[in-house]
């Protein structure tokens, strides 16, 4: 949703792009007069690919890599953007072990450290695969499911995204015209192991805190469990006031360029001048 993003922070002093990825808002903002992009990042792909493209803007463009929760982020700044969810170049790169429709290795971890999708799919215990499931997944299969992993791993372990999928679709089975049954497995393992929601409820504020009189916070959310701690943020932080009541969607012509766009949602605020609020 480049269009939308630019509409609300195109033109304003600093803006911290807090999902950077490959760098096109970032890059969309730099060209509508943004001042200064700030682009923080957990992944060292991401960071090394939208430093090259970004290259150009010389010093009016700054990367930083660092979890949500853990960036050194600049005061006053006229805006914050959060992109959630995956970019293209991790779901298509079937070495980090996003898709559910690639053969690799089972990994899902975006800064590359830490405990991976396979250590969490072969340790786990069978209740916090449930837990897991349930909570990240919202997957009414969940217990089927955990069952089937703990039993699938028991002769040896599972190790790519393709031996995962398997014993998902065999618990579940497989319709067409359906989404994939691996679906919501996938992002809950995903969600657990980069600790997706938490670093968002934990930033959050810090973003209402950095933004300057008048700056803008801007979310795009994919799924149900994200847009909840968005919208709910925005409407219980005193210090914002939500710019666009009904949720903004993309085009049909952007879904028509990009079918991942569907379940986009953005939400908008801008910090309240304590004066005017006085």
């Amino acid at each position: 949703m480049v269009h939308e993003v630019v509409e609300y922070l195109g033109g304003r002093g600093t803006v911290v792009d807090m999902t950077l990825g490959a760098g096109g808002h970032a890059e969309a903002l730099l060209d509508a007069g943004v001042e200064r992009v700030v682009g923080v990042d957990r992944d060292p792909s991401a960071i090394e690919i939208a430093s090259e493209r970004l290259a150009r803007f010389g010093d009016r463009f700054s990367p930083i890599r660092a979890r949500f929760s853990e960036a050194s982020l600049p005061e006053g700044v006229g805006g914050v953007l959060y992109d959630l969810g995956l970019s293209s170049m991790q779901l298509e790169d079937p070495e980090r072990g996003f898709s559910y429709r690639l053969s690799g290795p089972l990994d899902m971890r975006m800064s590359g450290e830490g405990e991976s999708a396979l250590d969490l799919v072969n340790r786990a215990s069978e209740e916090d695969l449930l837990r897991f499931l349930r909570g990240f997944g919202e997957e009414r299969h969940a217990r089927r499911i955990a069952q089937a992993i703990v039993r699938a791993r028991t002769p040896r372990p599972i190790e790519s995204t393709d031996e995962l999928a398997r014993v998902v679709t065999g618990v579940i089975g497989r319709r067409r015209g359906h989404p994939h049954p691996a679906r919501r497995t996938f992002q809950a393992l995903r969600i657990a192991v980069n600790r997706e929601l938490e670093e968002l409820a934990t930033s959050l504020p810090r973003a209402a805190g950095i933004l300057a009189p008048g700056g803008r916070v801007v979310l795009i959310t994919y799924h149900s469990l994200e847009d909840r701690i968005a919208k709910r943020f925005l409407l219980e932080e005193e210090s914002l006031t939500v710019l666009n009541k009904k949720v903004r969607r993309p085009s049909k012509a952007e879904i028509e360029r990009n079918p991942r766009a569907r379940a986009a949602k953005l939400r908008a605020a801008e910090k309240i001048d304590p004066a005017e609020a006085a």
